[in-house]
């Protein structure tokens, strides 16, 4: 008859054995799986690229160039529901101090039929401290219809006036 000593030997070294057999198979997973994971992970071959630029010239249609002395408008398509439309008046300022800086005021003007003036519809100012820069102001007229005309002053000196365009629902 066996004794109570063996027994217990016996199941400690099958659990012994079940615990070995786990551990193994674990370290066998690991192993097989940093594998993997190491052989996906390497890097694709390189492409070269080659980039390459040139100069294009800047084309834009003669009413829409900036001109010292003159304001230009255009209309934009991008005009808001109804009645709304959006203009771009552009023009090119000369600094008459280039070490300093400019001040200018732009106003959109509205002609009054009861009056016989051009009124003040909108107005914005600006400055800059450069030689010249082309200046550019974006007014949007909404549910007006009439006349109207953009003024632009630098300061100490006559305003500078756009041909005057009619807005019309």
């Amino acid at each position: 008859m066996p004794t109570k000593s063996a027994a217990v030997l016996t199941s400690g070294t099958a659990t012994a054995a079940k615990l070995f057999v786990a551990a193994l198979a674990f370290t066998s997973a690991y192993v097989g799986l940093s594998a993997y994971s190491n052989a996906s992970s390497t890097p694709e071959p390189t492409t070269q690229v080659t980039l390459s630029a040139r100069e294009l010239p800047v084309t834009a249609p003669a009413e829409e160039l900036a001109t010292a002395g003159r304001v230009t408008m255009s209309v934009l398509t991008d005009g808001g529901p109804g009645c709304t439309k959006s203009y771009v008046a552009r023009s090119l300022l000369t600094n008459p101090d280039p070490a300093g800086a400019v001040s200018y005021h732009w106003r959109l003007a509205r002609w009054s039929p009861a009056a016989k003036a051009w009124r003040t519809y909108l107005a914005d100012h600006d400055g800059f401290a450069a030689p010249e820069r082309t200046v550019e102001w974006r007014p949007m007229v909404s549910r007006n219809p009439g006349w109207y005309r953009v003024e632009l002053t630098i300061e100490g000196t006559e305003p500078i006036k756009s041909d005057r365009f009619q807005v019309s629902c």
